[in-house]
């Protein structure tokens, strides 16, 4: 496996070293020692989560304000541009947003550190997308960014109008947010 840099230090893409043949492929999704030595960053998973969207779903920005979530996230089934926020003032990226494609064929995952909005949209006809978290869910500390903000302004690869969850429509402006210090 190998990290890839992005412009937000903290933001990894991890891509690993893939064994294929006529048969099929075998690759190891995370080794906590190798993660370590790649990253330098000490964390335990301690819950797995999966979903399955169609084309045209956007999900985010989502963050927990405390009780903050790193998410190691990849895609199992089909596409999907992964974006990172960076909602820590203290930060030099503060504001800053990051995206990528994630997908079944490149097989890369992306990092996103608590202090961080996340958010995905889906690109193929559907996806199905893990994430291994450091926290667990806490709904009452949960808050959302609404997609489209103006200041942010996350170039989202959309054909059209994203599909998006009455709960993530309601979510508050980048200026309006509860952010980390």
């Amino acid at each position: 496996m190998q990290t890839i840099t992005t412009p937000i230090p903290d933001v990894l893409v991890l891509e690993p070293k893939v064994f294929g043949d006529d048969r099929g492929f075998f690759f190891e999704s995370f080794n906590e020692r190798r993660w370590r030595e790649l990253t330098g960053v000490d964390i335990t998973f301690v819950q797995h989560n999966h979903s399955r969207s169609t084309r045209g779903v956007l999900r985010g920005l989502h963050y927990q304000i405390q009780q903050p979530q790193g998410k190691l996230v990849r895609v199992v089934v089909g596409e999907v541009f992964d974006v990172a926020v960076d909602i820590r003032r203290s930060s030099p990226s503060f504001g800053k947003w990051f995206g990528t494609t994630l997908s079944a064929e490149n097989k890369r995952q992306m990092w996103v550190p608590p202090g961080f909005a996340h958010g995905f949209c889906v690109t193929s006809d559907s996806a199905e997308f893990l994430y291994l978290t450091t926290e667990y869910y806490a709904p009452e500390h949960e808050r959302c960014i609404v997609w489209n903000d103006p200041d942010l302004a996350i170039l989202w690869p959309l054909e059209q109008e994203p599909n998006v969850s009455v709960k993530d429509r309601q979510g508050l402006t980048f200026r309006d947010a509860d952010l980390f210090s």
